[in-house]
C-alpha cells in the first residue's frame, strides 16, 4: 500500500510530498532504498537529510550533455498533524551539458518526483 498523499509543491528545482501512515525513518529507509535503486549514491550527510549523487561531475564538464549527472539533496520531516514530509532539491542546474543538460535536469526532477510518489 502506497502512504503517498499528495504532492505539496512542485517546480523544476524542488518538489515537496506528503505521506500519511509512515514513519519518518521508515520513509527515509524506502527513499534511500529508491534511489539507491536508481544509481544514487549517498555522499553527505544520512538518509532523512542526504545529499545524493548520480553520475560523474567531471566526466560532465569535459563530454557535456552525453554524460548524465544529477545531484539532489533529500529532506524528511513532520508537515501537517500527523504526515511526513519529503523534499527534494536539485543542487545541479545541467548548465555544463548546455541546453540539453538542463532539460536533462529537468526531466530527472520530474521522474524523481514520479518515483517517490510510488512510496
Amino acid at each position: 500500500m502506497a502512504n503517498f498523499s499528495k504532492n505539496e509543491f512542485y517546480s523544476p528545482q524542488t518538489f515537496t510530498h506528503e505521506y500519511n501512515e509512515i514513519e519518518l525513518q521508515s520513509l527515509a529507509g524506502k527513499a534511500n532504498e529508491l534511489l539507491t535503486k536508481e544509481g544514487y549514491k549517498l555522499v553527505e550527510g544520512q538518509p532523512g537529510n542526504a545529499t545524493y549523487e548520480r553520475g560523474d561531475r567531471t566526466m560532465r564538464i569535459l563530454f557535456g550533455a552525453f554524460v548524465k549527472y544529477s545531484k539532489i539533496q533529500v529532506t524528511i520531516g513532520k508537515g501537517t498533524s500527523s504526515a511526513a514530509r519529503l523534499t527534494v532539491d536539485r543542487k545541479t542546474s545541467g548548465m555544463s551539458g548546455g541546453l540539453i543538460g538542463m532539460n536533462q535536469v529537468k526531466k530527472e526532477m520530474e521522474r524523481i518526483s514520479q518515483l517517490m510518489a510510488t512510496i
